[in-house]
C-alpha cells in the first residue's frame, strides 16, 4: 500500500505559477508510475500528467502540455507538478495518484490504485 499526501495548492492570478508536491510513503515508490489528475466542480476527474518509474518518460494531457511539467525524485519519494501560465480553467482540486500494475505512463484513471486527498488550486482572472 502507498499513502500519498499532496501540498502546494493555493490561489494564484492568471498567468502565474504554482508547484504541487506529493509525498509518498509505504511500499517502494520507485516501482510506481505516478500521475496527477484534477477535478473541477461539477466535472469528472481528468488526467493531467504521468511519469514513468525512472522519470525518463512523461505523458501529458493536451490541455496542459507545454505549461505543466511533471517530475519525480525517487530518493525522496516525491513527485511534483510545476504549473506555469495558469488559466482560470485550471481551477480544480488536484490529486496525486500511483499505479502499481502498469509499466508505462498512462492517462487512464482506472489504472491508478492509490490516491491522495487532493489540494485546491484556484486561478483568478
Amino acid at each position: 500500500q502507498v499513502q500519498l499526501v499532496e501540498s502546494g495548492g493555493g490561489l494564484v492570478q492568471a498567468g502565474g505559477s504554482l508547484r504541487l508536491s506529493c509525498a509518498a510513503s509505504g511500499r517502494t515508490f520507485s516501482r510506481y508510475v505516478m500521475g496527477w489528475f484534477r477535478q473541477a466542480p461539477g466535472k469528472e476527474r481528468e488526467f493531467c500528467a504521468s511519469i514513468s518509474w525512472s522519470g525518463r518518460t512523461t505523458y501529458y494531457a493536451d490541455s496542459v502540455k507545454g505549461r505543466f511539467t511533471i517530475s519525480r525524485d525517487n530518493a525522496r519519494d516525491t513527485v511534483s507538478l510545476q504549473m506555469n501560465s495558469l488559466k482560470p480553467e485550471d481551477t480544480a482540486v488536484y490529486y496525486c495518484a500511483a499505479d502499481g500494475d502498469t509499466a508505462q505512463t498512462t492517462g487512464a484513471i482506472n489504472d491508478y490504485d492509490y490516491w491522495g486527498q487532493g489540494t485546491q488550486v484556484t486561478v483568478s482572472s
